[in-house]
């Protein structure tokens, strides 16, 4: 006759009701997870932020609104002529207007996460190091797509008709969000090594606004004093609403589109190793 210890029917019987306890008493480990699934994790961690406060999407979708209209109705006929005009000359450089501004949330949500706690968290999971970095990068492309179809749905609205279709049209925002995607690496810095979240909003801000403003989005740089015109044709927005400009209109050339993809490469291969070492040291 068998004889049971009381411990050991006391385990088993754990094993049999809690799964925790299985999972723990299995020899064999899950595989830790690689850097792409990491990093869509906390790609769909940032998705899930939007998800559960949506007021994050305020200035995606109000900024485009108010400055297509503001801009249109109140300077297109001084400056074009006519509003219908000048709306097919501003809505492509508001869309990269948009785009730009909305890349300093990824420094700016990054940044919330050291002050609140979260990142030492994260360094506390087995996990490959650089996924919570790359993983709102990510995220925050889905907030680039959003702003664009905002923008492009409002000016469709109004008026604008884009000569180079839908295919042209997607050229464009595909351009656009790949250049995002690369400048977003240089505010991801700042959101490593700035004390708070407003710093790293001020400051990407004061950084943003000179190259978007004293561009060729809102009007043509011929216009300009020389001085200026020669910043203008400098400033890498310029030449990233020119290509946007041309993909929509069905003028795009392959200089210019070579122009942005070198641009975007460029300032991933800069900004990038930066953003991974001085993450690396704070982790």
């Amino acid at each position: 006759m068998s004889q049971h210890h009381p411990v050991t029917d006391a385990v088993s019987a754990s094993k049999e009701v809690n799964p925790l306890v299985q999972a723990l008493s299995l020899e064999a480990r899950p595989q830790r997870p690689g850097p792409v699934a990491t990093s869509l994790a906390f790609a769909w961690r940032a998705l899930l932020k939007i998800k559960h406060v949506p007021e994050q999407l305020f200035d995606v979708t109000l900024t485009p609104i108010i400055f297509t209209l503001m801009f249109t109705y109140l300077f297109g006929g001084a400056l074009a002529g006519s509003t219908s005009g000048y709306l097919q000359y501003l809505l492509p450089g508001i869309l990269v207007q948009t785009v730009l501004i909305t890349t300093v949330y990824t420094g700016f949500t990054l940044n919330t996460d050291i002050t609140k706690g979260v990142f030492d968290r994260f360094r506390s999971l087995p996990i490959w190091r650089p996924a919570p970095v790359a993983g709102a990068l990510l995220g925050d492309t889905v907030r680039y797509v959003i702003a664009s179809v905002v923008t492009i749905s409002l000016g469709l609205v109004l008026g604008f008709r884009p000569a180079g279709g839908v295919v042209g049209v997607l050229a464009g925002v595909g351009l656009l969000v790949v250049f995002a995607f690369a400048l977003s690496w240089a505010f991801t810095i700042l959101g490593l090594v700035m004390r708070t979240p407003n710093a790293v909003m001020g400051t990407s801000m004061m950084v943003l606004m000179p190259l978007t403003f004293a561009s060729n989005i809102f009007v043509d740089p011929s216009t300009m004093p020389s001085w200026l015109q020669t910043w203008v044709n400098l400033n890498p927005v310029s030449h990233l609403v020119t290509a946007v400009r041309g993909t929509m209109a069905g003028t795009i050339t392959s200089s210019q589109v070579m122009w942005v993809l070198v641009a975007a490469a460029a300032l991933t291969a800069v900004f990038a190793p930066i953003t991974m070492a001085i993450y690396r040291r704070r982790s």
